[in-house]
């Protein structure tokens, strides 16, 4: 089902995963051969080969006499579609205009490719992080029409891991905006909070961790916003709000967060009109106005940021 402009932009999809085929050996071969069937290039290290319209090639089988992997990803209206994993000289020169990824192509491709492009992406990840058996070692081989590794020595199966990961946009009492700057950022460049979820913790118990732990305050009415796979490689970030609780002063932890600050609207909305690429703030425009580009559009964090612009996430103060 075609999912609306509201969704995150990696969690929108039009097509059926086809789990129920993935086991049908004879279906899935009949399928690959099937002229109507389609083909999603991906180069090893996940680059999709794209045209002059920025959508992923999507060639038939017969035009992929290469050596890789082959993956059944779905269908749509009818066509049956595949990722094919290769390297990038295997390919002619006359296939591709140019090799982009997953980050690059997000926010121009519709539901239907994007859900495609972020789910071969996923699963490729998954499969070069684990060729061998995780219980005896043995090198194990591609089953379910690529969406399991199975283990010829020791008979187990092995299934696509997620590692899921809270991002959250926690507000103040003035209605302001929480966003921090990770210490591999340059100056100037923000957003908000995300950790990962630890062994036997909940997703809301992880929210008031991190924040902690990266700014030193509390936080109260932890809110789920949305959900949206990473592959970057494995991640789900699981979007909430957050209000924040007793003292509001920050107190960066200085590894990870190496600075953070309350933003009003007004400041934010700015950082937003200037775009997601960084212009080099000079050290008095830093001391002004710390906050100059914020997230990239296909991550949740931005639209999240755009939520609550827009007036559509419920304000700090009720």
């Amino acid at each position: 089902m075609t999912t609306g402009p509201e969704t995150p932009v990696l969690a929108r999809h039009a097509h059926d995963r086809l789990a129920h085929r993935r086991d049908d050996a004879e279906w899935v071969a009949r399928a690959w051969d099937d002229p109507a069937s389609r083909v999603l290039v991906l180069s090893e290290n996940g680059l999709v080969a794209v045209g002059a319209d920025r959508l992923p090639l999507l060639a038939a089988p017969g035009d992929v006499a290469v050596p890789g992997d082959r993956i059944l990803l779905g269908a749509a209206d009818g066509t049956v579609f595949f990722a094919w994993f290769t390297e990038v000289g295997a390919l002619s020169r006359e296939q591709t205009e140019g090799w982009l990824g997953l980050r690059d192509l997000a926010v121009v491709l519709d539901d239907l490719h994007v859900g495609l492009l972020t789910a071969a992406v996923a699963l490729q990840a998954w499969h070069q992080r684990h060729t061998h058996c995780p219980n005896c070692g043995h090198p194990t081989d591609l089953a379910q029409a690529g969406w399991t590794r199975w283990c010829p020595n020791d008979k187990s199966s092995h299934f696509p891991r997620t590692d899921p990961a809270v991002i959250m946009l926690v507000l103040d009492d003035q209605d302001r905006a929480l966003l921090g700057r990770n210490g591999a950022w340059p100056p100037g460049r923000m957003s908000v909070l995300a950790g990962f979820v630890e062994a036997g913790e909940s997703a809301e118990s992880a929210v008031a961790r991190e924040v902690l732990e990266e700014v030193g305050i509390g936080v109260r009415e932890v809110r789920y916003f949305a959900s949206q796979p990473h592959p970057f490689p494995a991640s789900l970030m699981l979007g909430f709000t957050a209000r924040a609780d007793g003292d509001p002063e920050l107190k960066s932890d200085g590894e990870e967060i190496a600075e953070a600050g309350w933003f009003t609207r007004d400041e934010v909305r700015r950082a937003a009109d200037w775009g997601d690429l960084l212009v080099d703030p000079t050290p008095a425009e830093l001391e002004l106005q710390p906050l100059h580009a914020l997230p990239p559009a296909m991550s949740i964090a931005r639209q999240m940021i755009e939520a609550w612009l827009a007036g559509h996430l419920v304000a700090a103060n009720g």
